[in-house]
């Protein structure tokens, strides 16, 4: 147990069963008043952000989450498969979880895995993907003043915009926070 105003972001603390991991604190100390602590936090298993007030000496249940560097494998249709790269054992997750995910993610490639207690909570990309361009049309020049693009298909199935140089089957960078283009890999 821990008094709330030791809580930072990216600490998660567990209340009434649930996994918060904490976004941003605001400590506000007045003088004829205990200090309050207003936190944004986030619950891990539904994804809901939320602002909590609390008054110091509020004692919560700090947790460590673990995390496990895995590859993943392929995707079976209902499931994801992923292997732990240091044990080689597989892990299988539902698909409907991972929409966002699925954009970045091609067989062999390295995520995090966030694990509290043999429950996956959820997983983390890297922050830039290498992917292959499937189909992008060819570049037409013309009055162009500022930087034109146009549209490109990945390996994924992920539609993005990329500059009119950029041709097909080239592998280029992508940010995995936003989905937009970074570079020539």
């Amino acid at each position: 147990m821990v008094n709330v105003t030791e809580l930072r972001p990216n600490n998660y603390y567990l209340e009434n069963g649930e996994i918060y991991s904490v976004l941003d604190v605001h400590l506000n100390k007045t003088a004829m008043r205990r200090m309050i602590v207003r936190m944004k936090v986030k619950n891990v298993r539904t994804g809901a952000i939320t602002e909590v007030t609390y008054n110091s000496g509020h004692q919560m249940d700090r947790i460590s989450i673990e995390r496990r560097k895995m590859s993943y494998l392929y995707d079976d249709g209902t499931f994801l498969v992923f292997m732990d790269n240091e044990n080689y054992e597989q892990i299988s997750l539902p698909h409907d979880h991972f929409d966002w995910e699925l954009k970045f993610l091609v067989p062999n490639s390295e995520v995090d895995i966030a694990m509290y207690e043999g429950e996956v909570l959820g997983v983390s990309l890297p922050p830039k993907v290498n992917l292959k361009i499937t189909h992008c049309p060819p570049g037409v020049k013309g009055n162009t003043a500022t930087g034109a693009t146009k549209d490109a298909t990945l390996e994924t199935g992920l539609v993005i915009r990329v500059p009119l140089f950029i041709e097909e089957g080239e592998v280029i960078s992508v940010k995995t926070d936003t989905g937009e283009y970074d570079g020539r890999a």
